[in-house]
């Protein structure tokens, strides 16, 4: 029977009141409550990890572009692979097989 009248005696606080009140309105009311927070957290997590993946993909590209600029021999072997360039009176020919990704 004490611990039933110290429960009720510790239920029946104000500042219990209170703080429980305070405790839902920042979880699930507020402007910028905790759920919000929680996934705002996440999506800066996302594009830190997208950041980082297009940074690797300009310092790859930079490299390329310092090595195409450097020599006319890869420029031409650049432009003959990925643009299908070809020289005046040079015929090309493209095997495409079934099934494969380009």
């Amino acid at each position: 029977m004490k611990k039933l009248k110290a429960v009720f005696r510790f239920l029946s606080n104000k500042y219990i009141y209170t703080s429980l009140a305070f405790l839902v309105w920042i979880t699930a009311f507020d402007r910028n409550n905790l759920i919000r927070q929680y996934k705002l957290t996440q999506e800066l997590k996302m594009l830190q990890k997208e950041k980082q993946h297009y940074l690797e993909e300009i310092r790859k590209d930079s490299i390329a572009m310092v090595e195409l600029l450097g020599s006319m021999e890869k420029l031409e072997k650049f432009g003959r692979e990925r643009y299908l360039m070809k020289k005046e009176e040079e015929e090309i020919f493209l095997i495409i097989r079934q099934g494969e990704d380009q």
